[in-house]
């Protein structure tokens, strides 16, 4: 039976299941599933399981506890090879990935590296050395790419979560292919550092998911700021909501859409825009023509030099070690000039600006993931044009700093799946969650491959936060900051960033570690608007997260910039003695972004 991470946790916290047979169940799906070039490294069986016993020792409340994991083999596991799907490039990592530390964190169990385009570097799926995934869907059909191997583990229902990453769609393809949910985070969201760079200046690290709840479930363990990340970005991922009365949907203008000549594609995509018509949306026609100059500037402009970068010792040393069609796409980067990268940037910086002009008027556009399907015969005959028309409707996103979220939308009649990405400007994943998650829902499809049924959604998700108490956070608890792990691990979610009413003060405290604020009501308008977050938790996560904090801290009950009063950290006025008033910086921080400066 195929598990998602919502009947993994049931089961784990039921006592139903241990986590220990969830492993042991995850490889007997995998022996049977029975495909050499799925995996590229698997685990060895009773280590994982062993690290499935021993999660008896930790809290079941985790919001990952024992759930199974497969992972792109270009994202570092500690203890696993990293080949990048080339033999001649693999390294023994001395440590996981921040993305894979932050899921073992949570309880999660890595099972293997899975297989990929060699160097990210296609979106196909069969430019590797280990072989060919067998796509989940129909075995004739590429897996898709870069990600094919993560893609093909969740589509088969092997395991409910898997990593893979995105950098021109390689998160989005193989989920529309293996009719499976596959989101691509907003730029910076979930860090990177671990990652063998395909280009390191637009690279993400994605999820797939059986369902939008796992993914947004993993998201959220993952997607917190990493100082080892130059290219982390502190980008709190709010709570998803109900679906708005009348969402906007931004769809292109009939002739801006291409599929190649696929007429059950264009037909797939039509009825998912009636789908969303009765759902209750308004569909906005646009010109997508910039989104489309940005595309070409991918692979025609200096973004090819960061894949040559990446790879430059290899290539140049030993170019027989790289795929044929990896090695020629990459080689054209060594002629990028200077000027070209320059020409490039300033382009991009005005198309960025009409971007941001174009999503200003929907809350989300709608676009085919793919244009249509290919089979391995055809991508081998005609390797490059067909990766390139599989891109058409992706390799724009991450050089307009876009979120994306790719969910099934159909299965036609020959059997192929059709899927769906809904796009918004980077920040925006909890929006986009919000509106994919019903959508899928209202297909009623099987989950990948499977054949079972989605789980009924869960409403306290989709009404952000019914049932939970809300607490306001201050200091080290902001999402980034030192202890925000201490909410995250109780599966506690942002659900705004927002201030107080200009009735507090806020101090620096003398001698704690990790350095921490305290905020004093004083009278009403004597004080300032103290930035701050608020946060959900669970009534029982909720009792614990109080009974930690320490003495001079106490949670009281905080007015915040709207009036509305909700629970959150106070301190004791007999604890300011020694203690530095920063209330004009407005907030901690901006403190100690302040303080790291003048060191």
């Amino acid at each position: 039976m195929t598990e998602t991470i919502v009947d993994i946790l049931a089961a784990h916290r039921a006592g139903t299941a241990t986590p220990a047979q969830t492993i042991a169940r995850c490889y007997a799906r995998i022996r049977a599933h029975a495909d050499p070039a799925l995996f590229i490294t698997l685990r060895d069986e009773a280590d994982a399981i062993a690290e499935a016993v021993a999660l008896a020792a930790r809290d079941p409340a985790l919001p990952l506890y024992g759930v199974p994991v497969a992972v792109k083999d270009n994202i570092d596991v500690a203890g696993l090879p990293t080949t990048a799907a080339c033999p001649a490039f693999a390294y023994q990592p001395a440590q996981d990935s921040t993305a894979v530390a932050k899921l073992r964190a949570a309880g999660a169990i890595v099972i293997g590296k899975t297989n990929l385009d060699q160097f990210a570097t296609g979106l196909v799926g069969v430019r590797s050395p280990y072989g060919i995934p067998r796509n989940a869907m129909r075995a004739d059909l590429v897996p898709g790419g870069s990600s094919s191997g993560s893609a093909v583990a969740v589509g088969a229902g092997l395991v409910p979560l898997s990593l893979g990453t995105d950098t021109a769609g390689s998160g989005r393809v193989p989920a529309m292919l293996n009719n499976i949910v596959g989101l691509k985070p907003s730029l910076g969201l979930i860090s990177t550092t671990g990652l063998v760079p395909a280009c390191r200046t637009l690279d993400c690290i994605s999820v797939f998911a059986l369902t939008v709840d796992d993914a947004v479930t993993a998201l959220r363990v993952m997607g917190v700021p990493d100082a080892t990340d130059p290219y982390s970005r502190d980008r709190p991922l709010a709570a998803m909501t109900a679906l708005p009365a009348k969402p906007r949907i931004g769809v292109p203008r009939p002739d801006q859409l291409q599929f190649f000549g696929d007429a059950q594609a264009e037909q797939a995509y039509a009825d998912a825009l009636q789908r969303w018509t009765k759902l209750g949306a308004e569909l906005i026609e646009v010109d997508v023509a910039p989104l489309y100059e940005t595309a070409r500037l991918l692979y025609e402009g200096p973004w090819v030099a960061e894949r040559y970068l990446a790879i430059r010792e290899l290539i140049d040393s030993t170019p027989d070690a790289v795929h044929p069609v990896t090695r020629e796409i990459t080689l054209g980067g060594k002629a990028i000039t200077a000027a070209d990268t320059f020409a490039a940037l300033y382009r991009l910086q005005a198309l960025r600006k009409i971007a941001d002009q174009l999503f200003a008027g929907f809350d989300a556009l709608v676009l085919p993931t793919a244009p249509t399907a290919y089979t391995v015969e055809q991508v081998l005959a005609d390797p490059i044009a067909l990766n390139s028309r599989l891109g058409t409707y992706t390799n724009f996103v991450n050089l307009l700093d876009l979120c994306g979220l790719a969910i099934p939308a159909s299965i036609r009649i020959d059997g192929i799946p059709f899927g769906i990405t809904l796009l918004a400007p980077g920040g925006r994943d909890a929006q986009l969650a919000s509106l994919g998650r019903l959508f899928h829902a209202d297909t009623e499809l099987p989950m990948g491959a499977t054949g079972q049924s989605q789980p009924p959604l869960n409403e306290l998700e989709a009404t952000a936060g019914t049932g939970q108490i809300q607490i306001a956070v201050v200091g080290a608890h902001l999402s980034g900051m030192a202890l925000n792990g201490e909410l995250t691990l109780l599966d506690g979610r942002l659900v705004c960033a927002t201030s107080t009413a200009p009735d507090y003060k806020l101090f620096a405290l003398k001698g704690t570690t990790p350095p921490k604020p305290g905020m004093l009501r004083v009278a009403p308008g004597a004080g300032a608007a103290i930035a701050l977050e608020v946060w959900s938790l669970s009534p029982a996560a909720f009792g614990r997260f109080v009974a930690s904090i320490p003495q001079p801290l106490s949670i009281g009950t905080i007015t915040l910039a709207d009036g509305a009063q909700v629970k959150g950290f106070l301190v004791e006025p007999a604890a300011l003695d020694g203690a530095r008033d920063i209330t004009e910086f407005g907030g901690w921080r901006a403190f100690m972004a302040e303080s790291v400066a003048a060191n």
